[in-house]
């Protein structure tokens, strides 16, 4: 799923980092009310491929050449989640942070039954509502898109992290103040040791007030060795402009957050039913107005961990990447879609890769006995040396992030090494989770 509010902040302590790293806005009007939106998609992406009653876990789209959707087993496979398992590393005495609006009724028991169906362990699941739960309405369609994500969210960072405590925390709306309320209850009640944010909006959208304010939040969860991940955005290059009109050029808030490490997409090629890995592009799917969002800050400056990778002068997203394909997405369990119970749905977007990072940073903290914190300072310095680059991530060089809609906005191709269409690349978690763990 792809929402649309990515912001973030790098100061702790006495640094001044923040004052350093924030730069005057654009011109670009910012919207009287913003709201973010979930990163499955300015317009939801999933579709039914059958239910989780059965006693089948394939699916027909996992027998496709190339697959067109993957399970639990075989996302960890693919990226090496299960050579760090047979470590006995599961996520245990860690939990995850995932902020998202309004609520799914049914997500405990989506959970359950995902477990089920996929053979996975089940896990603490604490739903948290700072400023009160909003009664889910069936017939409001942004209600049940965050369900949607929600489910997502909450069911793909179990996948990666099965042993890990999920505190989800539910704003009231997703307009950008209950967002920000949501996430600074869980950084002043130090609910876990790392944040997913699978949501964002362009950074020229979002008042400049409120994005001061999220910058400091940011930099006190920093302070507390809090690890904030959030989607880079489901439309390549572009975002929605504020009015909701059109799209136009623009990064991801908060993923372009210094502090925070941006989630783009890329396409798996792995086998549907072993996870082999095969290959990966830049994701773009046209057909689907879809493509994994980059591109370059007009809010905030270049941090220190990206001047040897790119020469801008401004923060650069993403960071890293992650599957977020539509045709090749991941399965879910999914109750309260209106569509009917118990059934298992394909998801595409940046928010799968958002969760699924947090996983990773849950086995970090787990195998290290510690938080890792902020992660992007140790990720970019691992890419800096050729073999431990190729050790620790896939890096995807084919394809580009442009959009591809009612209007085109042209992109960015990926290249060797860092670049804004799939930053750093894809995790090969068997390597790099304990290179996080040793050098963070």
């Amino acid at each position: 799923m792809v929402l649309d509010p990515r912001r973030t902040a790098r100061t702790v302590a006495a640094t001044a980092l923040a004052a350093a790293s924030v730069v005057a806005p654009t011109a670009t009007a910012v919207a009287a009310a913003t709201g973010v939106t979930p990163a499955i998609g300015a317009h939801p992406e999933y579709r039914v491929v059958g239910s989780a009653r059965t006693d089948a876990r394939t699916f027909s789209c996992q027998t496709t050449t190339p697959a067109g959707c993957y399970g639990p087993a075989q996302v960890r496979t693919a990226y090496g989640v299960d050579a760090l398992a047979a470590r006995g590393l599961s996520g245990a005495g860690q939990t995850i942070v995932i902020v998202d609006a309004f609520q799914s009724p049914t997500i405990q028991h989506d959970l359950d039954t995902f477990d089920a169906a996929f053979g996975l362990p089940s896990a603490p699941l604490n739903i948290i509502a700072p400023d009160g739960l909003t009664p889910f309405d069936q017939n409001d369609d942004n209600q049940v898109g965050w369900a949607g994500e929600i489910t997502l969210d909450v069911e793909y960072a179990h996948a990666i992290a099965p042993g890990a405590t999920i505190d989800l925390v539910l704003a009231k709306s997703n307009q950008d103040a209950d967002i920000l309320s949501a996430t600074r209850y869980a950084v002043d009640h130090n609910l876990g040791s790392v944040i997913s944010q699978s949501f964002g909006e362009a950074e020229q959208c979002v008042d400049p007030a409120l994005l001061t304010a999220e910058h400091q939040v940011f930099a006190a969860a920093t302070a507390k060795g809090i690890t904030l991940l959030a989607s880079a955005g489901d439309q390549g290059a572009a975002q929605p402009s504020c009015d909701g009109s059109t799209f136009f050029k623009a990064a991801s808030s908060p993923a372009s957050d210094p502090l925070v490490t941006g989630v783009g997409g890329t396409r798996l090629d792995a086998d549907g039913i072993t996870g082999a890995y095969h290959g990966e592009s830049t994701w773009n799917e046209p057909d689907f107005a879809s493509a994994g969002g980059g591109g370059f800050s007009v809010v905030y400056k270049e941090p220190g961990y990206q001047r040897p990778v790119q020469k801008t002068g401004v923060r650069a997203v993403p960071d890293v990447a992650y599957n977020a394909a539509i045709i090749g997405g991941v399965l879910a369990v999914w109750s309260s879609s209106g569509q009917g119970s118990d059934l298992v749905f394909r998801f595409g977007g940046t928010s799968a890769g958002s969760p699924q990072w947090a996983g990773l940073v849950a086995l970090t903290d787990q195998l290290k006995g510690g938080r890792v914190g902020e992660i992007n300072d140790t990720l970019y310095h691992l890419s800096f040396a050729k073999k431990s680059y190729a050790a620790d991530f896939h890096d995807v060089t084919t394809g580009d992030n442009t959009y591809h809609g009612d209007v085109t906005v042209t992109g960015f191709a990926a290249t060797v090494g860092w670049d804004p269409a799939t930053g750093l690349g894809t995790p090969k978690a068997d390597s790099l989770v304990p290179a996080l763990a040793q050098k963070s």
